[in-house]
């Protein structure tokens, strides 16, 4: 697991190869081991290294037999031993044990056909100097990132937006179109960014940019998408699925136990890390280490589970409590490494779990990604009852059920809890996919509430590219369409945090549930294996009966909230609310003053819960310091390695 950076440019210019090194520099936490360098007339290579695999040797920039191609890659190939053999067969001959020789191996061989063959989690660009082309590849699921700027005649990219940033051609700007969506979500689910002109290279795609051609081209095609089902395909019996699902679960643990240096767990006592770290377990002689996070506030917290499951698989447990004053403490250097404001409020207790982790081990496997595959969230069985429902509910004149909405909205006759409750019903929200999932189950901050507080609308186009993933999925089932298009928005997003949390602390975390191979046999498990009377990933519960106790695989998990709406409740977070109001900050260009200390004032008197919309404007505030207005220095011992963050709440 490392850090890429680099740049292709028709022309090099002096103080070029000063630019890479800080672009590598400003990542090195990505790979604090080794850090290596390439450069030409035209390509400048970057690396830094979080030793792995083949400690002793595999270092990047790497070139081929040929010396014509060189590459600085991030990620694991997991199949790449297999590879090798078939390569070597081929008449390829290898000077290291490293994956990185096999990407190159396989490029000469296969050309850009060989990314088919690849299985694992991995960003590289790979430049044939002969050529003068640079071919940039992304896994199929997007575990790793990678990101990019082009001009036209400047191509600069790395795994990191900061990096890009560093070159001093380009501007860090807000894409204002993108606000919205930002604000309704929390992420774009485009290849846009917040940063106008800088773009991240989609999952599953292929971007080649040619320097040969009279004028110079960019070019980006998709090689793997998440197949449909097979209409023709014989239906199977429950017990040979469930049998198939327990056997590929087990083998993809395996392959990510390929390492060279010591491994563990994220362990949160819920069933997806449960089953990986019982696999590991079975599947490894030395001890497993397990790590969990959890809350002072005992009510968020699960750590006393995540322990209990840690000694039923006899693991070596260790966990990390996360307060207020750690949680906010922590922010600002968290939104330098993520580069774009943090999602969601777990993402500061990933860190934290992950700086426990690197204290221990290099390597880190998490479970990441099995409700996305095997329908694990409570919103498609709830989204399901609503349509169901509606199918009679329908028939009710519409102004009839207008008038139900706005009871249910404004009536004092029923408590808040209950009316929240109803809200998220039929009775209480209009029909169709926007109104009854997208609106109920993701938008932090509906247009409505965006268009009284901002100076830019939300307006419809917040859900397009979520909707552009729905509509194509017509060969699917409607829960089919909804995993489809959760895995290509969603959990795309929830990759990004796993990677720039764990990679902050040099510590490279690996999903076994999102091999590519077992994501493809998901698509032929029928949704009643997937979401059975309401029970969500059926399947993985049946499969796994026998390697875990029936209390864990059945425990019902919290969710990992966190008690932020708590926290901004308490009196030490004044604070906060003055970054909020900071007049020179970015949020007094786009909002209105009098909307904002409105809802500060409704949510610090307790009538209404503004929670998730004071989470994505405080982030964007502090965002905005970091990167936009000129005012880092104000956290400048937020983002030093060494130092304490700069915001904290009051004592």
């Amino acid at each position: 697991m490392c850090g890429i950076a680099g740049f292709v440019t028709e022309r090099a210019a002096a103080g070029d190869a000063g630019t890479l090194r800080r672009m590598t520099g400003v990542i090195r936490h990505r790979g604090p081991d080794d850090e290596g360098f390439y450069q030409d007339a035209h390509a400048f290579l970057g690396h830094r290294r979080l030793s792995i695999i083949d400690l002793a040797t595999g270092q990047q920039p790497m070139t081929s037999e040929s010396g014509e191609l060189w590459i600085t890659y991030n990620g694991e190939i997991f199949n790449h031993a297999d590879l090798r053999a078939e390569l070597e067969r081929a008449g390829h001959r290898y000077h290291t044990r490293s994956d990185t020789e096999t990407i190159l191996h396989a490029f000469e061989e296969h050309g850009d056909r060989f990314v088919e063959r690849l299985r694992g989690m991995f960003a590289f660009a790979l430049w044939h100097k002969g050529k003068r082309e640079l071919t940039c590849v992304r896994d199929r699921l997007g575990i790793k990132p990678f990101y990019y700027y082009w001009d036209g005649r400047l191509f600069v990219f790395a795994s990191e937006i900061k990096a890009i940033l560093e070159h001093s051609a380009i501007s860090p700007r807000l894409d204002e179109s993108l606000l919205p969506e930002h604000l309704a979500f929390g992420y774009t689910s485009g290849d846009g960014t917040l940063f106008a002109g800088i773009r991240k290279l989609m999952p599953g795609h292929i971007l080649r940019l040619k320097l040969s051609s009279p004028q110079p081209t960019l070019e980006i095609t998709r090689y793997w998408d998440v197949p449909e089902p097979d209409s023709s395909a014989p239906p199977r019996d429950e017990a040979s699925l469930i049998r198939e699902c327990r056997e590929r679960v087990a083998e993809t643990v395996r392959m990510r136990l390929m390492s060279d240096v010591p491994l563990g767990m994220f362990l949160s006592g819920g069933i997806d890390s449960s089953t990986i770290a019982a696999l590991m377990k079975r599947l490894t002689n030395g001890p497993v280490m397990t790590f969990a996070v959890g809350y002072r506030e005992s009510a968020y917290s699960e750590l006393d589970h995540a322990a209990q499951v840690a000694r039923t698989i006899g693991t070596e447990h260790h966990a990390v409590t996360v307060g207020m004053e750690d949680f906010f403490g922590a922010l600002p250097k968290l939104i330098w490494h993520e580069d774009e404001p943090v999602t969601w409020p777990s993402s500061v207790s990933l860190n934290f779990v992950s700086r426990l982790a690197a204290k221990h081990v290099k390597v880190v496997l998490t479970g990441e990604g099995s409700d996305e595959i095997f329908g694990g969230y409570s919103r498609y069985h709830l989204y399901a009852v609503n349509q169901a429902f509606n199918r009679l509910y329908g028939w009710l004149p519409a102004g009839l059920r207008a008038r139900f909405r706005a009871a249910v909205a404004s009536s004092r006759l029923l408590s808040a809890s209950f009316r929240r409750k109803l809200q998220h019903t039929i009775v209480g929200r209009e029909a169709g996919l926007v109104s009854l999932y997208l609106d109920n189950f993701y938008c932090a901050f509906p247009a409505r509430e965006q268009q009284q507080l901002f100076r830019t609308s939300g307006g419809p186009t917040v859900y397009a590219d979520f909707l552009r993933y729905w509509e194509t999925g017509d060969a699917r089932s409607p829960l089919g369409r909804l995993l489809y298009a959760d895995q290509k928005t969603y959990l795309a997003e929830l990759l990004m945090k796993q990677d720039q949390m764990s990679m902050a602390c040099s510590i490279e975390s690996r999903v076994p549930f999102l091999d590519h191979p077992l994501v493809e046999f998901s698509t032929l498990v029928p949704d009643g294996l997937k979401v059975r009377h309401g029970e969500g990933k059926y399947i993985l519960k049946k499969a796994v009966e026998g390697l875990l106790p029936r209390e864990i695989i059945y425990h019902k998990k919290l969710g990992f909230p966190t008690p932020v709406r708590q926290w901004l409740m308490d009196p030490k977070a004044e604070s906060l609310y003055g970054c909020l109001r900071d007049p020179d900050g970015l949020l007094s260009a786009y909002t209105d003053r009098a909307e904002l200390e409105a809802l500060l004032a409704r949510h610090q008197r307790g009538v209404e819960d503004a929670t998730d919309r004071l989470w994505r404007l405080l982030n964007l505030q502090i965002w905005g310091d970091l990167f936009l207005t000129g005012r880092s220095e104000r956290y400048d011992s937020a983002v030093s390695p060494a130092g304490a963050p700069a915001l904290k709440p009051a004592s």
